[in-house]
């Protein structure tokens, strides 16, 4: 891997309409050919072409890189006048270094913030598809496309409507104060420290303080390039004139965005032909704080631009954005134990978000017919054969999966099997099975790819099913209800472990839920084993709680990130009774299963 501790950039000039414009080029300038595709990097405010350093050497592997300081900012040009910051004077700008730098093709451009809102001016001019290649968009909206939204939910007054548009507004609101002349020139100019600003995007998004890389002119930076705000906004928000484009365009969406709410974007793919959107827990500043995410992403996207396929693994055609946006677009969720009941239900859950299925358990026929019912959701699902009391077996499916798919977004660690009856009564083998399925399978599920997941630094969250037998003692679940209180006590503990990561732990409690663990329950110690296990087996299916119930509860503690979720009603109630109440609890413990 190159040196991303030093980024070698070389300048020459470009002019435009009187502007002198600092471009640079990486490493040793070379001629373009066909297997080196041009890409050329835009910074948004207050950064200049150093915001790319270090994410310029990954693509210099693949690519012929270029980057350069728009007007304002760095060695380039800085006007006076406000006028001269509209985003058509800027674009021109940007046509101007793309025919400098690839007088002979068509470039992919790579920009971040108000870099992104230029280039959305760009590629949205007629022609432009004839010097863009692509465009991957970093925190950065089209400000037509954002005035639409913003007037679309004013125009309908529903409470998710304007609970959105004030979201945005107050993540928004530093950007009246950017209006404001000689008020926040001042505040700039007392303020705008390297020190100052490397601290704030460490603290407030985790950037690391030796990734931040600034010009020697950050704070003239820092005001100069308020004209942007004072050129721009006020009148595209108050008259958006979206126009569409032909140039395909990948949306790197960040969940943590301090300035942008992911909403905002939810009607780009009605103004862009060719739309792909992909999304993690990151924030703003990704070029900074997660450089490597960014590169590889970028990679995948500009290849299969340029080849026409995905390569792999293959985090591509999952992106696609072809109508309204589903919640999960872009994600890959894998799922142990999805053969049947609640796997297979949370299967078809989040197939109807969107996210791509990698499906895993021990009967791959069973899988395999999972797969086919949410590929009818027109998603892509995958089905593996896997036993996850096997380690061995667990790591190399890790493995496929990254190489194939790449790193899963959502786990739900769910394959799990019962054992009822005296805990004395049960042979070894019995408790060995279970305790290797129940507890070391979501153990070994959720070290494997969260390791994946904190590698990758955009997040994810991983499910453990667990049980209500976690806080529920019982005189004949006792063994069962050891694996799932070492699950929920190894998620607690595995969630704190991994927040700073910004990957959540949720773990799942149902109580009675019919599916056909209840039908292969072994009971250990029973006169009829058959007789009891049917016995049991009617009143979960009398008890009428289906498995996609807690489907959709899992579903929802993904969204929500919640740590702990008591499903049924029983689970609800035991859940509160073993904390406030733990006598009640272990005087109901006494009470026979089966009657």
């Amino acid at each position: 891997m190159p040196d991303q501790h030093h980024c070698e950039w070389n300048r020459f000039d470009v002019t435009n309409d009187g502007i002198d414009l600092a471009a640079f080029s990486y490493g040793t300038p070379g001629t373009t050919t066909p297997d080196r595709p041009v890409v050329l990097l835009v910074h948004g405010w207050p950064d200049t072409h150093h915001l790319w350093d270090h994410v310029a050497p990954l693509l210099a592997e693949h690519f012929t890189v270029y980057a350069y300081d728009t007007r304002g900012f760095g060695e380039s040009d800085r006007p006076d006048e406000v006028s001269a910051y509209r985003l058509d004077a800027l674009a021109d700008d940007m046509f101007a270094v793309l025919a400098a730098v690839n007088p002979a093709g068509t470039t992919h451009i790579i920009a971040h913030d108000w870099g992104s809102v230029e280039a959305w001016e760009t590629i949205t001019t007629e022609g432009a598809q004839d010097a863009v290649a692509s465009f991957t968009s970093v925190s950065g909206p089209n400000l037509d496309f954002l005035g639409e939204w913003a007037h679309g939910k004013l125009a309908s007054p529903t409470p998710s409507n304007i609970g959105q548009a004030l979201s945005q507004v107050a993540s928004s609101a530093y950007t009246g104060f950017f209006q404001i002349p000689g008020l926040s020139d001042l505040f700039f100019r007392a303020f705008g420290s390297d020190r100052v600003w490397t601290e704030f995007l460490h603290r407030v998004e985790g950037t690391p303080r030796e990734n931040a890389r600034f010009a020697p002119t950050l704070r003239e930076d820092m005001i100069s390039g308020l004209k942007l705000y004072r050129a721009n906004i006020r009148g595209k928000l108050a008259r958006p004139t979206p126009r569409p484009t032909r140039v395909p365009v990948l949306e790197v969406v960040n969940d943590r965005d301090i300035a942008l709410r992911p909403a905002i974007y939810e009607h780009t793919h009605t103004h862009v032909d060719r739309l792909w959107r992909k999304g993690g827990a990151t924030g703003h500043w990704l070029p900074y704080t997660n450089p490597d995410y960014l590169a590889s992403t970028a990679i995948e996207f500009i290849e299969m631009i340029e080849n026409g396929t995905p390569g792999t693994p293959n985090t591509i055609d999952r992106a696609r954005v072809d109508g309204p946006v589903p919640a999960l677009i872009g994600k890959l969720a894998v799922i142990t134990g999805a053969g049947s009941g609640i796997g297979r239900e949370t299967a078809h859950a989040l197939a109807e978000l969107g996210a791509e299925l990698v499906l895993a358990d021990i009967d791959l026929a069973s899988a395999r017919e999972t797969a086919t019912a949410c590929k009818a959701a027109g998603v892509r699902a995958t089905a593996y054969k896997l036993d996850v009391s096997k380690v061995s077996a667990f790591t190399t499916f890790a493995g496929k999966v990254r190489q194939a798919h790449g790193v899963p977004d959502i786990v739900v660690n769910n394959a799990g099997i019962a054992l009822a009856g005296s805990a004395l009564a049960a042979s070894d083998a019995q408790v060995d099975r279970l305790l290797d399925i129940n507890l070391r399978g979501v153990i070994t599920g959720s070290r494997l790819f969260g390791a994946q997941m904190v590698e990758r630094g955009a997040g994810g969250h991983i499910v453990n099913l667990a049980s209500a037998a976690a806080f529920t003692p019982s005189r004949e679940l006792g063994l069962y209800a050891a694996s799932k209180a070492g699950v929920l006590m190894f998620s607690e503990s595995l969630r704190a472990e991994l927040a700073e990561h910004r990957i959540g732990v949720s773990a799942i409690c149902p109580g009675i839920v019919h599916t056909n663990i209840t039908a292969t329950t072994e009971f250990a110690g029973a006169v009829d084993e058959d007789a009891t296990r049917s016995k049991v087996d009617g009143f979960y299916a009398r008890r009428g709680f289906t498995p996609d119930r807690v489907a959709r509860d899992i579903v929802a503690a993904v969204s929500t990130n919640r740590a702990v979720v008591p499903v049924t009603p029983e689970a609800q109630v035991g859940y509160r009774v073993y904390r406030f109440l733990p006598w009640a609890s272990r005087l109901a413990a006494r009470q026979k299963l089966a009657g």
